[in-house]
């Protein structure tokens, strides 16, 4: 598994997040998230057939991720949704089916339901796998076990995956147990903090 993860990171994952000072005067952080920096990213994804892995914090300013790539004539092929669904309205731990999003059209598959991880048949009409959501940073929530999976599978089918990186809104704050690996699950995969 390990060697799908590597040779997945050694191929193609961009990560982005910079901090730029607003005013030298009051000396507040700008944080510009990796979706937002359209600049760097949208030119790569222009006649592929792209698949997105996002919810309801995957957003640029007050406007979704999947909105701002249709207006740029992204061709996007479906939307993988984590738990809470596409769109943030199912309760935590609720199964979510795989549906048409009503306000798009796209197909939305779930990897909160039967299946965690994308199959191969979902990825086989796909060239690039966009990933954007906002963690809350800490081990149990699901975000990350999802990225796992989606990591995993791409890296098995050679397609291509993009994160769209989002800073941790604990900043550089660790603290807590190491996950022991003997209780390992979908809500603590990784021996951290």
């Amino acid at each position: 598994m390990m060697k799908y993860l590597n040779s997945l990171i050694v191929y193609f994952c961009l990560f982005f997040c910079s901090c730029n000072l607003q005013s030298a005067q009051n000396h507040e952080l700008k944080i510009k998230t990796g979706a937002e920096q359209t600049e760097k990213y949208i030119s790569y994804l222009q006649n592929k057939k792209v698949a997105v892995v996002a919810n309801h914090s995957s957003i640029i300013g007050q406007i979704h991720l999947i909105d701002t790539l249709l207006k740029k004539n992204i061709h996007i092929n479906k939307i993988f949704s984590p738990e809470h669904g596409f769109r943030g309205n199912a309760e935590a731990g609720e199964l979510i089916d795989s549906h048409t999003d009503e306000s798009t059209g796209l197909q939305v598959i779930s990897l909160y339901g039967n299946s965690k991880k994308p199959k191969l048949s979902d990825l086989q009409d796909v060239d690039i796998v966009v990933f954007d959501m906002q963690d809350v940073g800490v081990r149990y929530y699901t975000y990350i076990s999802t990225m796992h999976y989606v990591m995993e599978a791409c890296a098995e089918t050679d397609v291509e995956l993009l994160i769209l990186d989002r800073p941790n809104p604990n900043g550089f704050y660790v603290d807590g147990p190491v996950l022991d690996t003997n209780y390992r699950s979908f809500v603590g995969m990784h021996p951290v903090p």
